[in-house]
């Protein structure tokens, strides 16, 4: 870790104090409803994380997710997935925020003036996501010199064991190990998670799988929270694959398959956002592969209406209660409305 030494300890604490200003002003006067709407990236986000994502927000300093995080892994945009900064280049500023001395990629992240709250500064967005990070400053360790001042709101966090799993795989050497190749992970969302787990738990290659709550708001949420409609989460399948047994497109072939992904926040007599169609891609990899087999199953005319699946990145999964893991193995004949439609 590194600190801010000197001179600059100054101007880096003058640099605290008016953000903080900005930020108490923020969450005072901000828009503290927009995130309560209805589009997919409101629904998926907290208020928080829209608030400083799509508003050029600032969370408090010290009161935040990632500023004290010592592990090692990847920091994603919350937004896109795409993977910014890694713990190597993370240090301890001093001023309560996530410090890093460089994004992963220079071209990750694109930097523009910023001249709001009376202050020159420069801001940085997620290119890929176009959402606000925070700002850069000159005040930042050698032998860069640059501070990367990163609200936590804006980014997920993914340790070293699980980037393989998450298709981060190719960025383990930065941490001295090697990939495996032989764990995937897989979230989707079609209707009632009993009747999906089921099914998908049957296809080669897959390893476990386990039923929860995605893509919303509310943190740890229960069956009863999410069943009311309005958390922003999906009942969704957690799924573990061997990709030398079966690949991601496969079994998103199959997830087209068992559920009508025409019907909007509905599966079969299910209604609400929670039974929404989603994908929930790990890595630009996966988004690919997403997006071309929605487009195929669009073109294919197989249903009557437009296909309204969802393609966005994933976020905390939300393990269910045990009560809801393998229900159908539990209760052979239950309540199901999944089944192979061709």
């Amino acid at each position: 870790m590194f600190k801010t030494a000197g001179s600059k300890r100054v101007a880096v604490a003058l640099v605290v104090a008016a953000t903080l200003l900005v930020g108490v002003l923020t969450v005072v006067y901000g828009r503290q409803g927009a995130a309560t709407g209805g589009t997919p990236l409101a629904r998926r986000l907290t208020p928080l994380q829209y608030q400083v994502t799509q508003e050029k927000g600032t969370e408090p300093a010290f009161q935040n997710e990632h500023w004290n995080n010592h592990q090692d892994g990847l920091y994603l945009d919350v937004v896109s997935g795409a993977p910014l900064f890694s713990s190597r280049d993370k240090f301890d500023s001093g001023t309560g925020w996530p410090s890093f001395t460089k994004p992963l990629v220079s071209t990750s992240v694109a930097t523009a003036r910023d001249s709001s709250h009376g202050m020159a500064r420069q801001e940085v967005r997620s290119r890929q996501g176009d959402s606000h990070l925070g700002h850069v400053f000159d005040d930042g360790p050698s032998p860069g010199g640059q501070r990367y001042c990163i609200n936590s709101a804006s980014l997920r966090f993914v340790p070293v064991d699980k980037l393989e799993e998450e298709g981060l795989g190719s960025y383990l050497p930065l941490f001295g190990k090697k990939p495996t190749g032989t764990r995937r992970l897989a979230t989707l969302a079609g209707g009632c998670f009993w009747g999906m787990q089921e099914l998908l738990r049957k296809l080669p290659g897959v390893v476990t799988t386990k039923v929860g709550y995605t893509g919303g708001r509310l943190a740890d949420p229960t069956y009863a929270e999410v069943s009311r409609g309005d958390s922003g989460h999906a009942e969704s399948v957690e799924i573990l694959f061997d990709p030398t047994k079966t690949s991601y497109e496969t079994i998103l072939a199959t997830f087209f398959r068992i559920h009508d992904p025409t019907t909007a926040n509905q599966q079969g007599n299910d209604r609400g956002s929670q039974y929404r169609s989603a994908i929930f891609y790990h890595g630009d990899d996966q988004r690919r592969v997403a997006e071309a087999v929605v487009k195929r199953a669009n073109a294919a005319g197989r249903w009557k209406g437009h296909v309204t699946t969802e393609v966005v990145p994933a976020s905390t999964f939300y393990r269910a209660e045990e009560n809801h893991q393998d229900y159908l193995q539990k209760h052979p004949g239950g309540y199901t409305c999944h089944f192979f439609r061709d």
